[in-house]
């Protein structure tokens, strides 16, 4: 088994050392996040940072990397509030990729992929049409990260829209069967397998003190 520590991790080739770290966590969520100008100009862009905070009330965070240079999406939800969040799945993965290319702000990746604006009602921003499990979502609040420079975005579920073949009666959202994928590191994807649920697990009779 290989082994790395802080010293030779120092000393790596730049893209060697950006691959390792970003890959070695595990499996990430694949996610493009929807939003618009207040000139109306949409944007989509690909995330692997979105987590769940808690489900009352439900809140989800990503992270942003520092904003040294224009990240359109953080200025978008910033200015509006509002974004959405949508499931990548297997149909879409190069153009879910391509989001990732640094566009000009007055440049739609809507417009230079075959992704397509969905919108919902008075809903603000785009979702993306297809997309199996789409969140409408409003900004709660931010963390920065001193110790290098990002930033904990956190919203608020306000409207949860589920293709009905993939959720289970228990409300289980089967991400296997929409072919949901994963990120590995910066650029590898995945469409994940469910092998099996298990139940709430409790503590082993034999080791549980009677006396507590």
């Amino acid at each position: 088994m290989l082994e790395f520590n802080s010293d030779n991790l120092d000393q790596m080739p730049h893209l060697y050392r950006i691959n390792l770290i970003n890959s070695c966590s595990g499996y990430k969520s694949a996610n493009l996040i929807g939003t618009k100008s207040k000139n109306g100009i949409s944007n989509v862009a690909v995330f692997s940072s979105i987590t769940h905070l808690g489900s009352n009330p439900a809140l989800l965070g990503f992270f942003l990397r520092p904003t040294t240079v224009m990240r359109n999406t953080y200025h978008n939800i910033k200015t509006t509030g509002k974004y959405t969040i949508n499931h990548i799945y297997d149909d879409i993965l190069d153009d879910a990729h391509h989001t990732s290319a640094k566009y000009d702000g007055h440049i739609s990746e809507f417009d230079v992929t075959n992704l397509t604006e969905d919108y919902k009602g008075e809903f603000l921003a785009p979702f993306v049409k297809g997309s199996p499990v789409q969140m409408e979502m409003q900004f709660v609040e931010e963390y920065q990260i001193a110790a290098n420079n990002t930033i904990l975005v956190i919203g608020k579920i306000d409207k949860l829209y589920i293709d009905d073949s993939i959720i289970e009666k228990d409300g289980f959202v089967n991400l296997s069967k929409g072919k949901v994928a994963t990120i590995n590191g910066l650029d590898g994807y995945a469409i994940p397998e469910l092998k099996k649920r298990l139940d709430y697990q409790r503590p082993k009779p034999q080791f549980v003190n009677s006396n507590d």
